[in-house]
């Protein structure tokens, strides 16, 4: 865990960047998170949808997404997090999970977060607030 002790606006933890999404991960997470949505695993159902490809559950980014947190601070320091889902992560895509310090108050640290694809566009975009202490 990095110390949050030094931590100011601006501050930023390090980023996570995720291998490329697999359809073997999709199964996994599938499995995993009980959301066996064929959108997500199912070819056949993508293209009949009008996509080219299964791309990764929104939920997938944001447990990403909660590593980062949780790699800082321990769980029950976290006293909310929220995404909004921006665009569909690919499969083959490659995200990078990033957060960043945008105020700190009376012990607890506001992060802005987000999670982008190589080409910079954004999938998840949020906040949290941590105690720091």
């Amino acid at each position: 865990m990095t110390g949050t002790t030094q931590i100011r606006v601006g501050t930023e933890l390090p980023a996570l960047e995720v291998t490329p999404i697999s359809r073997t991960t999709l199964a996994l997470f599938a499995v995993a998170s009980g959301d066996h949505n064929p959108i997500h695993i199912d070819l056949d159902v993508a293209k009949s949808a009008g996509l080219d490809d299964v791309f990764a559950h929104g939920m997938l980014s944001m447990a990403y997404l909660g590593r980062v947190l949780t790699s800082w601070v321990p769980q029950d320091r976290i006293r909310s997090y929220r995404v909004r889902f921006a665009a569909i992560t690919p499969v083959h895509g490659r995200p990078t999970c990033t957060a960043t310090v945008t105020s700190v108050q009376d012990g607890l640290a506001t992060l802005t977060l987000r999670v982008a694809l190589a080409d910079g566009t954004p999938t998840l975009i949020g906040d949290a607030v941590v105690a720091l202490h």
